[in-house]
């Protein structure tokens, strides 16, 4: 009997071992490609629960994170570590792959949009600015494939009174981004960074 049941032992573990492999090969984190690296500079961190900081990476399926980005976490907690305590900032949050990559007819898909940032609140990330467009979850349909989440800070010029005309307000969808940066004067962002991910389905 000793040797069946060393046997039994011997294979749950073997399993055990196996299958913790599974969760950790599934649980990488994976760097974007070269193409898409590039738009992450300026040390723009996006802090989300349990995952940490996403910039630069692909949402890995594992632990229903695509599903909890999607559906159950409130907006991220952003930092920029090189803010200027005398400055103030606008963070804008887009999708340009709306509805897909190879068809965006909606780009861009404004997800969020806060004005008024201290570089105070950027260096603790607790952001306390105007909300200009509530927070909108990253939900890419169903088979529509990866889509970026891109991230874009600027230094708010001062004095300027940033704003979302009424029909920039009625919809959030073919928002023209160069637009709004070009009538506030918002120049080039001093940072950006992007994630990706795609419907938690698929």
């Amino acid at each position: 009997m000793m040797p069946l049941a060393s046997y039994f032992l011997a294979v749950s573990f073997l399993l055990i071992v196996l299958q913790d492999s599974v969760i950790m090969e599934e649980c990488t984190f994976r760097k974007l490609d070269r193409e898409d690296k590039t738009f992450c500079r300026g040390g723009l961190e996006i802090f989300y629960p349990e995952l940490g900081d996403v910039g630069c990476t692909y949402i890995p399926k594992c632990n229903a994170y695509r599903k909890r980005i999607s559906k159950e976490w409130i907006s991220p907690e952003v930092k920029y570590q090189q803010a200027d305590m005398n400055k103030k900032y606008v963070l804008i949050m887009v999708d340009p792959d709306a509805p897909s990559r190879s068809n965006p007819m909606y780009r861009f898909w404004r997800h969020w949009a806060v004005i008024d940032i201290s570089g105070a609140d950027l260096k603790t990330g607790n952001l306390k600015g105007h909300i200009l467009a509530d927070y909108l979850r990253p939900t890419p349909p169903p088979e529509s494939g990866y889509h970026r989440y891109q991230f874009l800070l600027y230094e708010q010029p001062a004095h300027e009174d940033v704003s979302l005309n009424p029909d920039e307000t009625a919809s959030s969808g073919s928002w023209n981004i160069n637009n709004f940066v070009d009538r506030f004067h918002l120049g080039t962002p001093v940072a950006s960074t992007q994630f990706v991910t795609k419907n938690y389905h698929d």
